[in-house]
């Protein structure tokens, strides 16, 4: 290849709740760089997702990639207009600096959600696109829960989104997504795709890619991606947290100039997903009945998911049903994580060693929980910043949850001390690291409280004897009924 070929490169990533009374705005992004090309792109190669894959891809093709702007932000509520501009003008920006250039990948999630554009990543696309022009290939990555538009589809050269959930194959979807574009501009392929949506809610519940029902769906799409002439097979099974037109499940097909064999296979595996109606329904415990049985259980720990307070998908992370349930109930060996920077600030100004009555938890806004008052006593003060050195959910390495503290229970036993850790900002339970950073170890504890649904399994299935699905209320609470959704298109399944 003709090294002077050159790629820009960008990432906005935002999974947005249209349902959280707490909006996103511009200074809740993080933004990636250094202070030149070659340490940016060392700031964009330091965790294993997939604009680490463009960049290995890049690479290993031979083309240079020029990087716009990496900018996320932990799910929350809708990003306001303002944030939104300023993010699109960014990208705008950044891509007329950057001219000329070859082609285009950009990573973006697929269900970012503003108070302006209900398909906010169709958007950045459909501007990029009038921003480039129709003889610029672009390339597009996806999260495996992305309400995927008609539109977004018809404005990219190719949709590459992630295959598995919890998302351990995001360097491998980048990856792809910059050989593809390497073949392009060699003049090698000439990409065509079909989207295809079975009128159904997969609800969240059963969005586990290694379980029944979707592992054998998942496993078709990956094999699919083995015959000659299938560029790239998805199927993501959406966002139930955006009231979007195009809410639900998705398979996106890319062939190699077969425009007609991209729409049968897609439909084919779309066919496959309403094959599976319980996909839409959903039988949990609820907090009282879950922390009564891992009480009862024999083997330890269990792992308790609050679903209703998925951090992952936009929840504040301080609704207190298990934490509640768990002082109600007078379980022993339990370990949960509030976000509450009221209570951490005061267990600062205490001190390690001393004492702690404060009501933790339940204060975000429109918290469908309350506080919970805890005793005990400051055991341990943490800066929040850990590391996790191997593939979870998401491919992040460095995480940051703020300040911290650790509060120890009063009485609860020496073999089975109750731990709270509070912290400051919202942290996405991806890693055990969030624990033993803070000197807990997850192996000895009975009852692990994890704020999540699917995604954490990657970091808590090796070390929890069972996990149970808790129906727990909350801005992700699991019951589509709790919501009045507005936009979406009529007929979906399961929604109602």
């Amino acid at each position: 290849m003709d090294h002077a070929l050159r790629v820009a490169a960008a990432s906005i990533m935002h999974e947005s709740n249209s349902f959280s009374k707490e909006p996103t705005q511009l200074s809740d992004f993080t933004f990636r760089s250094g202070s030149n090309r070659d340490s940016t792109l060392s700031a964009w190669a330091a965790n294993r997702n997939e604009v680490a894959g463009f960049l290995d891809g890049a690479a290993e093709l031979g083309f240079a990639i020029l990087p716009i702007v990496y900018a996320v932000a932990t799910p929350s509520g809708p990003v306001s207009a303002e944030a939104f501009e300023g993010l699109a003008d960014i990208l705008l920006q950044g891509l007329r600096a950057a001219n000329p250039f070859d082609g285009v990948l950009l990573a973006l999630h697929g269900a970012m959600y503003s108070e302006t554009y209900a398909h906010a990543d169709e958007e950045l696309v459909r501007r990029v696109r009038s921003e480039i022009g129709l003889g610029i290939p672009l390339v597009v990555t996806h999260d495996f829960h992305a309400n995927i538009s008609p539109e977004i589809v018809a404005l990219c050269d190719a949709l590459i989104i992630y295959q598995q959930n919890p998302h351990i194959d995001t360097w491998e979807r980048g990856l792809r997504a910059a050989r593809l574009m390497g073949r392009i501009l060699r003049g090698e392929i000439r990409p065509r795709q079909a989207l295809a949506k079975p009128p159904m809610l997969w609800n969240i519940v059963h969005q586990n890619t290694f379980a029944e029902p979707l592992f054998p769906i998942t496993q078709a799409s990956i094999d699919l991606e083995k015959q000659p002439g299938i560029l790239a097979a998805s199927v993501a099974c959406g966002y139930q947290y955006n009231d979007v037109p195009h809410l639900g499940p998705s398979v996106v097909v890319v062939t190699d100039d077969d425009e007609t064999r991209a729409r049968a296979e897609a439909e084919s595996l779309s066919k496959r997903m309403w094959e599976r109606p319980e996909a839409t329904r959903f039988d949990l415990p609820d907090a009282a009945a879950a922390v009564a049985a891992a009480i009862r259980a024999e083997r330890f720990p269990v792992g308790l998911f609050d679903a209703g307070d998925n951090i992952g998908g936009g929840s504040p992370g301080d609704e207190t049903a298990l934490v509640a349930e768990f002082v109600r109930q007078r379980a022993q060996g339990w370990v949960a994580a509030l976000c509450d920077p009221e209570a951490v600030a005061a267990a600062l100004n205490r001190g390690i060693g001393a004492a702690f009555d404060l009501s933790v938890g339940g204060k975000s806004p429109g918290s469908h929980t309350g506080p919970v008052r805890i005793r005990g006593v400051v055991r341990s003060l943490h800066d929040g910043r850990f590391v996790e050195p191997e593939v979870r959910h998401g491919g992040q390495n460095f995480w940051d949850m703020g300040t911290s503290v650790v509060i120890e229970q009063e009485d609860s036993a020496p073999e089975a001390t109750n731990y709270l850790l509070i912290t400051t900002k919202r942290c996405c339970p991806f890693s055990l690291g969030q624990l033993t950073s803070c000197g807990i170890t997850p192996g000895r504890q009975r009852i692990l409280a994890v704020k999540g649904t699917v995604a954490p399994r990657a970091a808590y299935g090796p070390v929890c004897a069972s996990i149970v699905l808790v129906d727990t209320p909350g801005v992700t609470s699991v019951n589509p009924r709790c919501f009045e959704f507005r936009r979406v298109r009529p007929g979906v399944l399961g929604l109602q």
